[in-house]
């Protein structure tokens, strides 16, 4: 059987990482399994692309279609157009895509209109906010996948609800954990821990992409303040994102316990944050780290597609407007964050599972 596995942006790679280690276990166990790594150059810097495949021991992709950076429109025009041909020179038995970058969903699109199967791991899940451009990724995914691997039972039931078959979903859990476990005891101390003399749990970490808190030059800089102002004098420690540097650094915001620092690698990242006292973020994926790792998450978000990590988790919501930080920080400081529990299939096991369901019950399926 022959799968092409698509990775096109950094959260992609976490989740491609132990796909590939569960198929190459097969071919060792003399399964007739074979992968291509597409790599579509959806990000283009090289701490936000390279350093994952050095950190992740992700093999060289097989090929790399360059599309770069553009607006929504001109990513997924240049995804397109370049897959076409990937795919028509490379046919394959199933196309694995994972997420909800613009990759996840030119890739579907191109594999369907050249009637070859494609199978969407973290399928189903919603935030039902249409303003996001992951939502729309993740639902055209969604109502073009042939099969469906879930991280959750709630994934499950979004997936009904828009009317796939029993028999196309498999509730596997999260690669994202799988990587996280597989490499949890490879985490690597960066140069910064020691050259701004931090201390485990005196420090909290920030991370901020999303367009309702970075696009607004007066809203990402009260939203700035109040973060500085309500942490004790923590060192707050910021890998910037290219989108939020654009803006940020015209800002001039200033503090003695504020460290901009340029985007890490994973095995750095991942130290920073399971040696933090909490981490303040937008993103979706660190929530999910955050939850696993027992480490109190403040979210700058009005909604969330992983509601598990606030049910279970270490995770809540606190919206986009800046009034909201200083209370969450108040009750983190004050010792009250709540403790998060076990999630179920969260248990670094999910890729062989899915690579043992390709395998036994999707090979030569013609159709569902």
């Amino acid at each position: 059987m022959k799968i092409t596995l698509i990775a096109g942006a950094r959260p992609n790679f976490m989740k491609i990482a132990p796909i590939i280690e569960a198929i190459e276990k097969a071919q060792m166990a003399g399964k007739d399994i074979n992968y291509r790594l597409v790599h579509t150059g959806q990000h283009y810097d090289k701490n936000m692309s390279d350093n994952f495949f050095e950190d992740l021991n992700i093999p060289t992709p097989n090929v790399n279609l360059g599309v770069g950076g553009g607006t929504q429109a001109e990513q997924t025009a240049g995804i397109m157009i370049e897959f076409e041909k990937e795919l028509i020179q490379n046919p394959t038995d199933l196309v694995i895509v994972v997420g909800d970058v613009t990759s996840t969903m030119a890739c579907s699109i191109v594999a369907k209109k050249l009637k070859t199967k494609v199978a969407h791991i973290e399928a189903g899940i919603r935030s039902w906010d249409l303003t996001m451009p992951e939502e729309i990724n993740r639902m055209v995914t969604d109502v073009l996948a042939d099969y469906y691997f879930t991280t959750t039972e709630t994934a499950n039931q979004n997936l009904k609800r828009f009317g796939a078959k029993e028999e196309q979903i498999f509730f596997v859990g999260n690669v994202m954990i799988d990587t996280l476990l597989a490499n949890i005891d490879r985490f690597r101390k960066p140069s910064i821990f020691s050259s701004l003399l931090l201390k485990e749990k005196e420090y909290i970490m920030l991370t901020m992409h999303r367009p309702a808190n970075v696009d607004k030059s007066d809203k990402l800089k009260k939203t700035m303040n109040e973060i500085v102002n309500n942490v004790q004098g923590l060192p707050i420690i910021f890998p910037i994102h290219p989108r939020t540097a654009k803006i940020f650094y015209d800002l001039e915001i200033k503090a003695n316990n504020l460290h901009i620092v340029e985007p890490m690698g994973y095995l750095e990242f991942n130290y920073m944050v399971k040696n933090s006292k909490a981490v303040i973020t937008d993103s979706g994926g660190i929530t999910e780290e955050t939850t696993v790792m027992g480490i109190p998450c403040i979210t700058l978000r009005d909604n969330t597609e992983r509601p598990e990590t606030c049910t279970m988790g270490t995770n809540e919501l606190v919206g986009t407007g800046p009034d909201a930080i200083r209370p969450a920080l108040e009750k983190l400081f004050f010792g009250t964050w709540k403790q998060g529990k076990e999630i179920p299939m969260w248990d670094g096991n999910s890729s062989d599972r899915i690579i043992n369901i390709i395998i036994n019950n999707l090979n030569y399926a013609n159709t569902i």
